[in-house]
């Protein structure tokens, strides 16, 4: 068992030293596949956020009834179960952002993060640790997605939001709409995060 005291690390870990994204490179799928826009990223990181917070608590409130031998497939039924009610959320609020989501919306069942946030932390800790610990890890997560959908869409568009930023005149970079794009875009977040742990690593020494 987790030590259930709660501390700062417990919510900030998720967001900065553990990023999902940046750091543990976990959710890939819908990290390059719905960041060509600000809005479809927002919105995948706020569903993310609440199928992760809903089925972090639901395992820690259950953790002390669930057999071994079978936890893995409860866990996937729990979090099956709020991916089926975002999904219908999302397609009652709009159809136009729930078809720019696509399948990826089911996919958040397979997404590693979650399942592993269950697996090695809320089956182990009470549920007020488990959901500050989720908490930060879907912040961290939405954070990320941001960072990738608005650098996409400022580059590719020209927009944020929806909203031109440059006019008429600007010559948009396509390819960063394009899949191609979400590589290069993450591997600069990438770059950045490993420059930013490099240089602490230096100030720590010095």
């Amino acid at each position: 068992m987790l030590d259930d005291k709660i501390n700062s690390a417990t919510f900030w870990e998720g967001v900065w030293e553990n990023n999902p994204v940046f750091v543990m490179l976990l959710g890939m799928c819908p990290v390059l596949a719905v960041t060509n826009s600000t809005i479809n990223a927002l919105a995948m990181g706020l569903a993310t956020l609440f199928v992760l917070l809903s089925s972090s608590l639901l395992v820690s409130l259950i953790r002390n009834w669930v057999p071994k031998q079978t936890r893995i497939a409860i866990y996937i039924i729990i979090i099956a179960t709020f991916v089926t009610v975002v999904d219908y959320v999302i397609q009652a609020i709009s159809l136009d952002l729930y078809n720019a989501l696509g399948a990826f919306i089911q996919l958040i069942v397979v997404n590693c993060m979650i399942l592993g946030r269950a697996e090695a932390y809320a089956s182990k800790v009470r549920p007020a640790k488990a959901l500050v610990n989720a908490l930060g890890m879907g912040i961290g997560f939405t954070i990320a997605l941001l960072c990738l959908g608005s650098v996409r869409e400022i580059l590719g568009s020209g927009t944020f939001l929806g909203f031109p930023l440059f006019g008429q005149e600007y010559q948009q970079w396509v390819v960063m709409i394009l899949p191609p794009g979400g590589f290069f875009v993450l591997g600069g977040w990438l770059l950045l995060f490993e420059w930013l742990k490099a240089r602490k690593a230096r100030n720590l020494k010095a």
